[in-house]
């Protein structure tokens, strides 16, 4: 790489990085918050799904109508229950739409009802993930995801060690001046968390707009997604004659599935349509969908884990990774890796404001040198990658070309006269 593009290079990352700083803090700041969703939202859903045992019990098939009936919402399907004091749980609606009401079993008292866009952490992620701004506040958050993964890729590239050795890798010179302490930092953190963020990076973007509906189109094209049937479309329920099993039997059916997890009894959409017995788990190799024919209980057709595309395992992967939702070692290293962030993008900015000169950074467009094949390869193909960040970059160049020509026409005046 010869060292006009290196400078150049050098300098987009340091204007980049300022630019992106804000909303890198703010996205750590909320993403940490986050973390602690399931932590915060214990006690308010133990509330409701908390109850004293009682060994009088009225049938689900009963509690379904007391939800019916005192519900605005049409329950979708019933959470199975684990423990004999908990209460019953019929939900409505996916993902953000989700809400849940809490029946007593023992005397059908309505305890309470959640809805998720409601609570406190929905807002958090609304923050996160689009800046209370909407769908565009979800482009804004995507073009800064592009253009951090750029900023981390090209940091590896200009931090790497030439002439302090390895020894650059692992550290910071404190008896430095305060800029090159506050470099040092920066830098030796984004090196090792480097990875991870990029990672973690990968793990969010499905959520985006533009990058993640074209990685929805190459999914569905590719059918590398989940089976057809896996919500139970096109498959129906057989001895129409018969009279449907009860929801209490239907229960007792999908407990003796002993699947892992939190496992719900999805409610045919028809007089054809199938029970679906889905579960949620941590361990995604457990995962599985099994429907039931609503008048025999029998197995209709199930999937697992295998029979799901390759597009949408590491989808489900990395956004399990990006929420911390793999146990212990997960919630952790995500904590660390928010927190480092959070450091070397505060060490960016104090070792900007500690330059001797800001001069330093300003871009020249005009260069001699010729530009090689594998950093025009590398552009291009990010560009195609993340949409955004293209788009942007095409912005940034006919900006800087504009500025430049305006600047020489503006000498040639002044020359003339």
């Amino acid at each position: 790489m010869n060292i006009y593009f290196y400078k150049w290079l050098w300098k987009s990352h340091y204007i980049a990085g300022m630019i992106v700083v804000p909303f890198v803090l703010l996205l750590s700041v909320t993403g940490v918050i986050y973390l602690f969703k399931d932590n915060y939202e214990k006690e308010v859903f133990n509330n409701y799904r908390t109850v004293e045992f009682n060994e009088k019990r009225i049938s689900l098939e009963q509690q379904l109508k007391i939800a019916q009936t005192n519900w605005h919402k049409s329950p979708e399907a019933i959470v199975l229950p684990t423990a004999q004091n908990q209460s019953t749980q019929f939900t409505s609606g996916k993902f953000s739409h989700k809400s849940s009401l809490f029946v007593d079993p023992s005397n059908g008292k309505v305890l309470g009802k959640i809805n998720v866009s409601e609570t406190d952490m929905h807002k958090v992620r609304k923050l996160h993930g689009e800046l209370l701004l909407g769908s565009f506040g979800t482009k804004i958050v995507e073009l800064v995801a592009s253009w951090m993964f750029v900023l981390i890729i090209s940091g590896v590239y200009l931090f790497w060690p030439r002439k302090r050795g390895l020894k650059g890798l692992f550290t910071i010179r404190l008896k430095k001046s305060k800029r090159i302490f506050f470099r040092d930092a920066h830098t030796v953190l984004g090196f090792w968390f480097s990875i991870l963020i990029v990672v973690i990076l990968m793990g969010g973007f499905p959520w985006t707009d533009v990058f993640g509906s074209g990685y929805k189109w190459v999914q569905k094209n590719t059918n590398s997604g989940f089976p057809s049937t896996w919500q139970g479309q096109g498959l129906t329920s057989t001895e129409t004659s018969l009279k449907p099993l009860s929801l209490d039997e239907m229960i007792q059916k999908a407990q003796a599935l002993n699947l892992v997890g939190e496992v719900s009894l999805n409610f045919p959409k028809s007089l054809k349509g199938v029970y679906t017995v889905t579960n949620q788990t941590t361990r995604l190799s457990e995962m599985k969908s099994i429907h039931l024919n609503q008048y025999t209980g029998n197995v209709i057709q199930q999937h697992s884990w295998s029979d799901i595309g390759i597009m949408m395992k590491a989808r489900l992967w990395l956004m399990a990774f990006h929420q911390g939702k793999f146990g212990k070692w997960n919630f952790i290293l995500i904590l660390i890796t928010a927190v480092a962030l959070t450091l070397l993008s505060i060490a960016a900015v104090l070792s900007f404001f500690k330059s001797k000169s800001l001069r330093e950074i300003k871009i020249n467009p005009k260069h001699n040198g010729k530009t090689t094949l594998f950093p025009a390869v590398f552009i291009i193909v990010l560009a195609v990658l993340l949409p955004l960040f293209g788009i942007s970059l095409f912005l940034v160049f006919m900006f800087s070309y504009v500025v430049a020509y305006l600047k020489k026409n503006q000498s040639s005046v002044l020359k003339t006269s």
